[in-house]
């Protein structure tokens, strides 16, 4: 079973609190996504895969530890996975950048695929699925079963606010992906809106109601 991982650090938690805030306006509202997703990738990287080299500093040869590459793949769910591309870039700026385009039925709650964009080599790649609420979970769920019908097997899921049932479904469909939640919330209502949450995140990071 995948490992949940639900962030505890002040920095974190605090700005995750500002985005909160109704009166927290767009731009405020996307460079607190920028800078969250930045924090909680310096996590959710410590995996990846080290390789001892030579290098020669200015004062002698030495033996240093450096990535094996850079084989990452961070594919966010549009469009709201958007808001937390940039901060992973600032990260890993060589890494290659999916798509996956999604929306939810009004009506069922389920998932409509309309767009799966990814590296030609995604299976050789460490994969980054970012999408900042996980709410059903069926979002997730689906977007993940794209990327392994096209080959992807090592997948890592980042989101801002989880609701326990969306965590449970993503769990129970894919037992093999860890998951990194910033906050983890109380239950969704009757609209499938995550509670307390912060209201659409589409909408909040690109001005549309």
């Amino acid at each position: 079973m995948g490992k949940v991982y639900v962030f505890d650090h002040p920095l974190i938690q605090h700005k995750v609190a500002l985005m909160r805030m109704k009166e927290t306006n767009v731009k405020d509202f996307r460079d607190l996504a920028r800078e969250i997703a930045m924090l909680m990738g310096f996590e959710a990287t410590r995996d990846l895969e080290l390789e001892e080299v030579e290098i020669e500093t200015p004062i002698c040869k030495t033996r240093v530890n450096m990535l094996k590459g850079e084989d990452i793949a961070i594919i966010p769910i549009l469009r709201a996975g958007l808001g937390f591309v940039d901060g992973m870039l600032e990260l890993v700026p060589n890494a290659k950048v999916g798509h996956v385009g999604l929306y939810r039925d009004p009506e069922t709650h389920e998932p409509v695929e309309y767009y799966c964009k990814l590296p030609t080599d995604i299976g050789k790649r460490k994969i980054f699925v970012l999408d900042p609420m996980l709410a059903t979970g069926g979002s997730a769920v689906a977007a993940i079963d794209f990327i392994k019908k096209r080959g992807g097997k090592d997948i890592v899921f980042m989101c801002l606010i989880a609701a326990p049932e969306g965590i449970k479904a993503l769990q129970d469909a894919h037992p093999d992906v860890d998951i990194y939640i910033a906050s983890k919330d109380e239950k969704l209502n009757e609209n499938a809106y995550i509670v307390p949450g912060l209201g659409d995140a589409g909408d909040r990071l690109y001005g549309t109601k």
